[in-house]
């Protein structure tokens, strides 16, 4: 649906809730370094208090690998699907499933750096997921599409390219956000409950669409262009309000009808 037709989001209905978080863009500013965001210790607070409140049903579903999220988050630890699910973490105390970088990834990442890495644009190497970072210098995304899409025929069957609202990447088919949370909900603490999903970008669209399917609430947050979200949110402030306001004290009894189903 387009942004006219998505509604502002509303208040959520008592009920057993299932939370998803995507981190940059959703919970943090971007910023045109990856390593330049930092998390406050209020947000850390907020995300341990909803994990309480939710009886361990909040999990992130990230870009980020999870190495990378447990250290911007230290010392907080919640279950994860890093790479758009090709790493996970089931339990805040659990192994990592990790994801190795391929040979073939490893030497078209090694060509597409020496082409843009001294032009002010970030590649990043995420295992499997290669990721180009153009927020700082986005006269050169339309470069670095190019050059990712060039790569893509290089590669063997089962790769695509993902662009997004200040960067490309290039990762496995079967990284997806709609799988991870698929897989979390077959998995207690998740199992039986009604999934709530929030996102900013297009590689966020899969999820949107995995949550709408499963009755579940679909959140982007300052969408741009079309979107699978039923609801919209305006910008990352506003989005902690509502997770604060939702799930960091005792729900409001107020239901709107666009949510019950």
């Amino acid at each position: 649906m387009n942004n006219s037709q998505a509604g502002l989001t509303p208040p959520l209905p008592e009920g057993r809730w299932a939370l998803f978080l995507d981190i940059d863009g959703t919970l943090l500013e971007h910023a045109a370094h990856p390593d330049a965001v930092s998390v406050s210790q209020e947000l850390r607070v907020l995300l341990e208090r909803i994990e309480r409140r939710l009886d361990g049903a909040l999990a992130f579903i990230t870009g980020r690998s999870i190495a990378a999220v447990d250290h911007l988050f230290d010392p907080l630890k919640l279950r994860i699907a890093g790479l758009y699910g090709l790493e996970h973490r089931l339990r805040p105390d659990g192994k990592i499933e990790a994801a190795d970088e391929p040979a073939d990834m490893a030497a078209l990442a090694d060509e597409i750096e020496l082409e843009l890495a001294s032009k002010a644009v970030y590649v990043e190497r995420k295992g499997p997921v290669l990721a180009i970072h153009t927020r700082a210098a986005p006269q050169l995304l339309a470069r670095a599409t190019e050059l990712v899409e060039a790569a893509l025929a290089r590669l063997p069957q089962g790769y695509r390219v993902i662009a997004g609202n200040a960067g490309v990447e290039l990762m496995p088919l079967e990284a997806a956000k709609g799988a991870a949370i698929r897989r979390f909900m077959q998995l207690d603490p998740f199992t039986g409950r009604r999934p709530v999903f929030l996102g900013d970008d297009t590689s966020d669209e899969n999820g949107f669409d995995t949550v709408n399917a499963a009755g579940g609430i679909s959140i982007r947050v300052k969408p741009q262009g079309e979107t699978a979200a039923r609801f919209v949110i305006e910008d990352v402030a506003s989005a902690i309000a509502w997770l604060e306001a939702n799930f960091g004290e005792p729900v409001a009894p107020t239901v709107s009808r666009n949510l019950v189903a």
